[in-house]
């Protein structure tokens, strides 16, 4: 007994202990927090479980954690060493100063570092600043590889360095830091990066026109967008973290989309199942013709049979009748089986692929691919030329998981369209197999810097889940357009004619068939009752 009392002691002491760090917790809070957050927009969230479980490690860093949510993680704690040395050589730009100055001024920004954040940071502020501060000296040091020659930069990438850091993207580690980098779990908000950099320069204007130059070189290697015209300038004041300045460039001004949004519930029906419905409906009156004959053979007394006095035709029509009707009623039943047994199994709360033919599709009816050299608000399909533009896309092997986390960062925001989503479902739509990459690659709307076509398509194709649907105005259009001039084509009708009515249904098929067998019954029992010599002998003796 005493010991049992002994080991609860422990349990309960450690639960008070929680309970009393709580209360400091937010009595801190409330009373150092005398400034007001909410105008500060949360821009730094936990990916969306329907979107990581797809490809868990697409969002989670696989080398370096920067900022709190994956900073304890023991594979990554590697690179803690780089990141203090980092922190170690900006100590030395601060032109006389005190590193304890700027972690001081990192802790008056607590509260506004915190609201970025969408999770609470189990940090108190001196921990939470260091930490920022030294995150946030090593991704300067990342970023300054970007900057142009003839620009102003801080000091060239130190040799401890060389082997992580390489603009030309040959080494692998700067490829993983890349990635690691540009995960909306692992953001940091930019007003830091300003902040320290204002420590290292004379004025916060030099601070901003040398991280303008580093953003500047960085975005422009890093968009999958080739905007050789017109690419937006970056005003280091207006954005929250690299991610959410990256999709800004990619995607329209949310205020000059009129979208709608919809969310997705468990009894939705898919994109196909307005398809499944009209082929229900066009078979309909054939069913009720068949199923109305057959009741009505059905209830034919036998002896009507027996009596009538050309009984042996009849009886030799009867078998073939009865299995016709038979035959169609047990196809009939085992369609609505399958399709009621199907029908929770085909019922998912995910979004469907988007209805569109294929490029090769496409092409074949007669449309034709032109690349653009700007954003996505270039999409358009033009009716005369019959010309349907896409922006050149250019894809790498960083580039999956940055269009994944740009679609988590979308997906994430409390309003506004799923524009960029719309856009992957749009090239997941198009793009089945790896000769819809080698029509679009040809075309200069793919730069293909993976290691084959086929690659190329599955990352599409593995991209078509989302947590909700987008009405997107000028894509939806594009698609309607696409698709009505491509089933307005002849071919295309026939086509799809063929395969709905005849190599489509094994039924219509087995009816054919049934029919043949019927005739050829029919010949028989009329040639047991009536001589068909007198019509095929002549031409036998006339050969």
């Amino acid at each position: 007994m005493d010991s049992s009392n002994q080991s609860s002691q422990p349990s309960n002491s450690n639960h008070l202990f929680d309970e009393l760090r709580w209360v400091i917790q937010i009595r801190r809070h409330l009373e150092e927090s005398t400034e007001d957050d909410h105008d500060i927009p949360v821009t730094i969230f936990k990916v969306p479980k329907a979107l990581r479980v797809s490809k868990p490690e697409a969002f989670v860093p696989q080398l370096i954690a920067l900022g709190p949510y994956h900073h304890w993680q023991p594979e990554l704690y590697e690179m803690e060493r780089y990141k203090l040395s980092a922190a170690k050589r900006a100590q030395k730009q601060l032109h006389g100063q005190k590193f304890q100055q700027v972690v001081g001024h990192f802790i008056k920004l607590e509260h506004i570092t915190r609201a970025h954040y969408h999770r609470y940071l189990d940090f108190n502020g001196e921990t939470l600043a260091w930490m920022m501060i030294v995150d946030t000296s090593f991704l300067l040091e990342f970023l300054q590889s970007y900057a142009p020659e003839e620009g102003k930069v801080l000091r060239r990438v130190p040799s401890r360095m060389s082997h992580l850091v390489d603009k030309a993207g040959r080494k692998s580690a700067h490829n993983m830091i890349l990635r690691d980098i540009m995960m909306l779990e692992n953001q940091v908000p930019l007003f830091l990066l300003r902040v320290c950099l204002e420590f290292q320069c004379s004025s916060l204007q030099e601070a901003d026109d040398v991280l303008t130059l580093m953003l500047n070189g960085f975005m422009r290697a890093l968009c999958p967008f080739k905007m050789m015209q017109n690419f937006p300038c970056i005003d280091v004041t207006r954005h929250a973290h690299l991610l959410e300045l990256l999709y800004y460039i990619l995607v329209p001004k949310p205020e000059e989309q009129n979208c709608e949004v919809i969310d997705i519930h468990e009894d939705q029906n898919d994109a196909g199942g307005s398809i499944d419905q009209t082929n229900n409906d066009d078979s309909s009156h054939i069913k009720q013709f068949f199923n109305a004959s057959w009741t009505a053979a059905s209830g034919l007394n036998g002896s009507y049979l027996e009596d009538n006095h050309q009984s042996a035709s009849v009886l030799c029509l009867e078998k073939p009748v009865e299995y016709l009707f038979l035959l169609w009623k047990t196809s009939a039943n085992s369609k609505t089986e399958n399709s009621s047994s199907n029908q929770n199994i085909s019922k998912q709360p995910l979004i469907e692929e988007i209805m569109i033919p294929s490029v090769r599709e496409l092409v074949n009816a007669g449309i034709s691919f032109s690349a653009t050299k700007a954003d996505m608000t270039t999409i358009q399909f033009d009716l005369k030329t019959v010309t349907l533009y896409l922006p050149t896309v250019k894809l790498d092997n960083n580039t999956e998981v940055i269009l994944r986390n740009l679609v988590a960062y979308e997906s994430s925001l409390a309003s506004g369209p799923l524009v960029f989503t719309r856009y992957t479902e749009l090239m997941n739509g198009i793009i089945d197999t790896d000769e819809d990459v080698k029509l679009l690659r040809e075309r200069g709307i793919i730069l293909n810097k993976m290691k084959s076509d086929d690659e190329v398509a599955k990352l599409w194709n593995s991209m078509s889940r989302s947590v909700r649907l987008t009405r997107v105005p000028f894509l939806d259009k594009v698609i309607e357009d696409v698709n009505k001039y491509y089933s307005s084509r002849w071919r295309v009708k026939t086509t799809k004619f063929m395969k709905k009515y005849v190599f489509g249904s094994w039924q219509f098929l087995t009816f054919l068939a049934a029919i043949l067998l019927l005739l050829l019954t029919s010949l028989q029992a009329f040639c047991s009752v009536y001589s068909c010599a007198r019509w095929f002998n002549p031409a036998i003796i006339g050969q």
